[in-house]
């Protein structure tokens, strides 16, 4: 049993709160906090405060503001949505202040990859389904339902897989919101982890399959087929042609095999959903260790979710290394305000119910644990939503907080494997990439296992430092790289998780 001198974590000397490592009850003596009386029930993973606080003081964690006191605070007292709430800040964004010089690890790790005949690296063998509307997502699901639990012939083909989407039509056939979908599907459309595609249509939509081709120089191939509903004659036709295509090239995709390949093919998409009180004291943090780890090893990873990184963002302006990179980053938050402000919302629309249960009162203190997803190396650029990163190490993509939208521009830029942080239980895949999901508490691991790869509880529990657990997830992402299954393929999730970002009014 917990005695009261371990019942809570400061995260700073500076910090006005501590987290509670368990639910503390009402009357406790925090012995090792100078003898702070608990006055009420404190749930696991929620702030208690250390000290007093005046009505509309700043309040700290992580030695960084999270919010202002509505109301006089006492010692001892939960720290939550009733007594705290966002408040107007500058920030010191210090462009390149904390850029460093990486030391890069040799000789690098490696994992078992596929290695392409453009010289890029998969970590999965799938052939893929995509669709120019929604109204072709029926045929793409019935031909790849086809081959459901039917590739015993073929042990190297990973999965027949159908992507669809609710768009496609009802939208202007020129301007952003068209070409950002067809940026999306042409990333996928070239994702190295599809060894072919097929690219599935109606026939009469704004998405038609030719502007899609030609708007991102896609040239149809053995590997990259299309065909529309309407040409073959009606859905079953469309059916049959979609399942002889693939029958066609299965032998071919199946003759792949993995070969040893640095880590520095390996491009992280790095995911946070259903966070909690704890996410910015292990998961996170653990992942950030890794991506330093991969980073030094010649890797990338992708921070992304802006709406959920905002208030921190002085955090990555610091570790940008130049001005020009933090600017990019600054203009992206500037849009978001002005996007919010035109549809009547507002940044602070998170937390969630559930972060909010799980211990988070405002998107400034979760923004500042979402940050810790990407380590401590330098930030090297930043992209829009499902542009090509080329860039090697640490970057920033621009997307929607939402983990399926989110996820989706990270892979169509060529993410070829996603870490998903939680700590309430989110259920996630991400086809093609692999998805590895890290909990943030050891309860959580316990209670939801069949979802969880990793737990990273650990260091909540005392039992594992933050290091101790990036490398251990490091190996793990490796391991997964390599072909090793994660929670989310097993049960089936990552095609119905496909959402391109929306833009604009459906029509």
């Amino acid at each position: 049993m917990l005695q009261a001198a371990e019942l809570t974590i400061r995260l700073n000397p500076a910090d006005d709160v501590l987290i509670a490592r368990v639910e503390i009850a009402a009357g406790t003596t925090l012995v090792k906090e100078g003898g702070i009386r608990v006055s009420a029930r404190v749930p696991a993973g929620h702030k208690i405060a250390v000290r007093d606080l005046s009505a509309g003081q700043p309040v700290r964690r992580y030695n960084q503001i999270i919010g202002f006191a509505t109301c006089p605070i006492r010692a001892g007292e939960h720290v939550h949505v009733h007594n705290l709430a966002m408040g107007d800040f500058e920030r010191d964004y210090s462009f390149s202040s904390d850029r460093k010089n990486t030391n890069y690890i040799s000789p690098q790790a490696t994992f078992q990859g596929i290695v392409r005949a453009d010289g890029r690296v998969a970590t999965r063998n799938c052939i893929g389904i995509l669709t120019s509307v929604n109204c072709s997502a029926t045929v793409a699901r019935a031909v790849a339902d086809h081959f459901r639990n039917r590739l015993e012939k073929y042990p190297n083909v990973d999965g027949v897989v159908a992507l669809t989407h609710k768009s496609g039509c009802g939208m202007a056939s020129e301007g952003e919101a068209i070409e950002l979908l067809r940026r999306t599907m042409a990333g996928y459309a070239r994702h190295p982890n599809f060894f072919a595609v097929q690219v599935v249509g109606l026939g009469c939509e704004a998405n038609q399959i030719g502007g899609l081709l030609a708007s991102q120089q896609l040239k149809r191939s053995a590997r990259l087929g299309s065909y529309t509903i309407q040409e073959k004659g009606g859905t079953s036709r469309a059916i049959r042609e979609g399942i002889a295509r693939i029958e066609a090239l299965l032998p071919e995709a199946d003759r792949v095999r993995r070969e040893a390949v640095p880590a520095s093919q390996l491009t992280l998409g790095l995911q946070c959903g259903g966070s909690d009180g704890y996410s910015g004291i292990s998961a996170n943090p653990a992942l950030g260790a890794a991506v330093d780890l991969l980073v030094r090893h010649g890797g990338t990873a992708i921070l992304s979710e802006t709406p959920e990184i905002y208030g921190a963002e002085h955090l990555l302006t610091r570790r940008a290394v130049s001005r020009e990179v933090g600017e990019k980053l600054l203009r992206r938050i500037r849009w978001w305000e002005e996007y919010t402000r035109r549809s009547g919302n507002e940044m602070n629309n998170n937390p969630t119910p559930g972060n909010k249960a799980g211990g988070l009162t405002t998107i400034l203190e979760k923004s500042l644990g979402a940050v810790a997803k990407g380590g401590t190396t330098n930030l090297v650029e930043v992209y829009e939503y499902a542009q090509t990163v080329c860039a090697k190490g640490f970057v920033y993509m621009d997307t929607p907080g939402y983990d399926p939208v989110s996820a989706t521009g990270q892979v169509a830029g060529g993410a070829n494997m996603i870490c998903f942080t939680t700590g309430r239980g989110s259920a996630y895949g991400c086809k093609p990439a692999p998805s590895l999901k890290l909990a943030t508490n050891t309860a959580l691991y316990e209670h939801q296992e069949e979802d969880m790869d990793i737990n990273c509880g650990t260091i909540v529990d005392g039992k594992e430092s933050v290091a101790e657990a990036g490398e251990r997830f490091f190996r793990l992402i490796l391991e997964t790289a390599s072909g090793r299954k994660t929670k989310s393929e097993l049960l089936g999730y990552g095609e119905d998780e496909f959402a391109p970002w929306i833009l604009g009014a459906t029509m």
